[in-house]
C-alpha cells in the first residue's frame, strides 16, 4: 500500500492511493495514519479494504507528512562509504546517530526555506525507515518486525552551523522545513529489499546524487537495532538512513542552495519529492 495524508497544513486527512494513483480518503475508517494504524494489525485492516468503496479525492491536494504521531526522527550520519570520502570523513566504525527537530518536518511539495544569512544550505536525499510498533532493544534478526514501511528523506543541512559554530551537527541539520517526508508511505510487504533502491536528486535539472542503498555502511536491520539499544522507538518514529555521494559541499567547487531553485529526489519504488527553495526575512 501506498498511504499518505492530504489537505492544509495541520488539517491533513488519511488516505491511500488506489491502483490508478487516485487518493482514497481514509477519514472514514481511521482518525489519523498512527498509532495503532501504523501497527502490522492495523496496516492488515486496511489493506483488506477495497479502495474503490473509499471516496475519490478529485484534484491534487496538498500532500503533507504522510503519517503522524512522530516522537523521534533520529538520523544516520556517513553512511555511505563514498559519502564519507567526498566530505573528507572516515567511514566510522559504529553508526553515528543524531536527532533532527521536529519542527523540521514538513510534506513532500513543500517549500524549502533557506535560512536567513545561510550559503551553505545543502541536500542529502535518504530512504527513512518508519516504526510501526513500540521497539525496544531488538535484535537485527527481529528488526523488521517492527517496520511499518518507508519513505523518501532529505537530510537538508546548513554546513556552516552543521561543521563550524561549535556543538553537535544538530545545529545545521533542524531548521524549519529541512525534513521533508513523502509522497507517502509504502508499506514493507511492497519493498522486498530495502538495500537495493535506487535514489536520486535533481537540481534544477541537473543530476546531483545517483546511488543506490546497497552501498549503506550500516544496513536497515543493523540500524533499527543499534538505535533501540539507546531509546525506544515509538509508532510513526523515523530512521533516516545517511546519503549515497553527491552533496553540495562534497562537489569541486562547492555547490549551495539558494532562494529560487527548484530541487526533485526520489527514491526507486516509493516515489519522489520536488520543492522550490525560498528565502525569508
Amino acid at each position: 500500500m501506498k498511504l499518505l495524508r492530504y489537505g492544509p497544513p495541520g488539517a491533513e486527512k488519511p488516505g491511500m492511493l488506489d491502483a490508478e494513483g487516485a487518493i482514497r480518503d481514509l477519514s472514514g475508517i481511521i482518525d489519523d495514519l498512527s498509532g495503532a494504524a501504523l501497527s502490522r494489525e492495523g496496516l492488515a485492516r486496511l489493506a483488506a479494504l477495497d479502495p474503490a468503496s473509499l471516496p475519490r479525492i478529485e484534484g491534487q491536494p496538498r500532500l503533507g507528512i504522510p503519517f503522524a504521531g512522530t516522537r523521534n526522527f533520529v538520523c544516520i550520519g556517513l553512511n555511505y562509504a563514498d559519502h564519507a570520502a567526498e566530505t573528507g570523513a572516515q567511514v566510522p566504525k559504529e553508526p553515528i546517530v543524531f536527532l533532527k527537530s521536529l519542527s523540521a518536518l514538513c510534506g513532500p511539495t513543500d517549500d524549502i526555506i533557506v535560512p536567513p544569512g545561510s550559503r551553505h544550505t545543502d541536500w542529502e536525499t535518504e530512504l527513512a525507515i518508519v516504526i510501526g510498533s513500540v521497539t525496544t532493544r531488538v535484535s537485527e534478526a527481529q528488526a523488521l518486525d517492527h517496520v511499518a514501511g518507508y519513505a523518501v528523506a532529505n537530510d537538508v543541512s546548513e554546513r556552516d552551523w552543521q561543521n563550524n559554530r561549535g556543538g553537535a551537527w544538530d545545529k545545521g541539520k533542524g531548521f524549519d522545513t529541512f525534513g521533508p517526508l513523502g509522497p507517502w508511505l509504502v508499506t514493507k510487504d511492497e519493498v522486498p529489499d530495502p538495500q537495493a533502491l535506487d535514489i536520486f536528486l535533481d537540481l534544477d535539472g541537473q543530476r546531483m546524487q545517483d546511488g543506490n542503498t546497497r552501498t549503506m555502511i550500516f544496513g536497515v536491520r543493523t540500524l533499527i537495532s543499534y538505535v533501540s539499544q539507546f531509546f525506544t522507538l515509538h509508532p510513526g518514529d523515523v530512521i533516516s538512513t545517511g546519503t549515497p555521494p553527491g552533496v553540495g559541499f562534497g562537489r569541486k567547487p562547492q555547490l549551495f542552495l539558494r532562494p529560487g531553485q527548484t530541487l526533485r529526489f526520489g527514491i526507486a519504488g516509493l516515489g519522489e519529492q520536488q520543492h522550490r527553495t525560498i528565502g525569508v526575512d
